[in-house]
């Protein structure tokens, strides 16, 4: 069990990872000119999934170590 929440762990941290390359990759190429139909940036609106993105897998991570935690001082 403890290997599957490791290899969870790693997964999600990688997901992490990829989230916040994206997000920099859309503020890198911001062009404010490239707006949608209510006038926002592509690239902002892009920047802000990616955050949000990156927050959900934090948040997948921390309970994925919680849980990692808990086990080993039961496990004792």
């Amino acid at each position: 069990m403890g290997v599957l929440l490791i290899i969870a762990l790693v997964l999600v941290m990688g997901m992490v990872v990829f989230a916040v390359v994206r997000g920099l990759h859309a503020f890198a190429n911001m062009d404010p000119n490239d707006v949608d139909e209510h006038g926002v940036p592509r690239s902002l609106a892009r920047q802000n999934e990616m955050m949000f993105a990156r927050v959900k897998w934090q948040a997948i991570a921390v309970a994925i170590v919680a849980i990692i935690v808990i086990g080993g001082a039961f496990a004792k």
